[in-house]
């Protein structure tokens, strides 16, 4: 699949998830073997203020190409001026968020928002193809809810004003991440356009995505939840749906050594404070199925040094 200069083998990319998908994260997948990223989803307003936070989430130094950036907002002018920002801190490519579904990102007209404002999320998506020469990609739902699918309407218009791909997530705002991720729509958006269509929902395995291909035609899966504690799950997707080959899963001692692998980047670019509070929902999520793990969450959520967090790693191994 082509993306601007990008010839993307077996895409498999890591969805954009906030407080998750940050530069440790990111670094920690490809480490294992991932190959595409995107960024947590960037607030356009808080990047044309130079917000220091925002500026720090942009850190894309050392990061391999394509460095994909997820954007959000409802003003086509000043997603235009943040795009261009995200490009000076070395973006190769601009997505914007249309699919978002938290009650404060809504309540400002963005994100979901925008599935009942077709002309508005049509006008941000032209500003931005207007303003950078780097592809411009978007994420949407199927629409507000099942009576308002838009999926299609919304996916010919972002093409029409130059979007080079398009990622559709199967729900609607109003399920939120509830129920089953409903695939037939996202077949229904690939065979009305011409662009690559990425699917996203329900894929949890290298299997699901294979099957999400196979029933839809889309050109490349977006896996989210399913690489919580489970980073792996990038690569061995990308295995599976280039080779037929389902490698298995890491063993328990890859598991933790990888765990305090991030652990080291989460400290090393946010300090112990942040970095340790930020941590122990991750390490929750790498000990899921080690023996005596809701032991060991208590523990871990009781934490108050990295040192202690190393010692509950270092029993596990043991």
């Amino acid at each position: 699949m082509k993306l601007g200069q990008y010839e993307l083998e077996v895409p498999v990319f890591l969805a954009p998830l906030a407080g998750v998908t940050d530069k440790a994260f990111r670094e920690t997948v490809c480490a294992v073997g991932g190959k595409y990223v995107w960024t947590e989803m960037i607030s356009d307003k808080a990047l044309t203020y130079q917000n220091s936070r925002t500026l720090k989430m942009l850190d894309l130094q050392g990061e391999t190409e394509p460095r994909i950036v997820q954007l959000f907002g409802s003003e086509p002018e000043t997603m235009a001026r943040a795009a261009l920002l995200a490009i000076e801190c070395s973006a190769n490519v601009i997505d914007i968020n249309m699919g978002c579904p938290a009650p404060k990102i809504v309540k400002n007209g963005e994100g979901s928002a925008l599935l009942r404002d077709l002309p508005r999320a049509r006008e941000i998506a032209s500003a931005v193809v207007r303003a950078v020469d780097v592809p411009v990609t978007v994420k949407i739902r199927l629409g507000w809810n099942d009576d308002e699918i838009v999926a299609i309407e919304l996916a010919k218009l972002l093409e029409s004003v130059g979007v080079q791909m398009l990622t559709v997530h199967g729900r609607t705002r109003e399920q939120f991440y509830s129920g089953n991720a409903d695939w037939d729509w996202i077949r229904r958006v690939k065979r009305e356009v011409d662009i690559p269509v990425i699917g996203n929902g329900d894929v949890l395995k290298p299997e699901d995505a294979s099957r999400l291909i196979e029933q839809t035609g889309c050109d490349g899966v977006m896996i989210g939840r399913g690489t919580l504690g489970n980073p792996w799950l990038i690569p061995r997707t990308q295995h599976f749906l280039k080779h037929g080959i389902l490698l298995p899963e890491p063993p328990i001692e890859e598991r933790i050594q990888v765990a305090l692998q991030h652990f080291d980047r989460v400290l090393n670019y946010k300090g112990e404070r942040i970095g340790l509070n930020e941590m122990r929902k991750h390490a929750v999520w790498y000990i899921k199925g080690v023996r005596k793990a809701a032991q060991l969450r208590d523990e871990i959520m009781q934490t108050k040094s990295s040192e202690e967090m190393r010692v509950i790693f270092s029993r596990i191994l043991q």
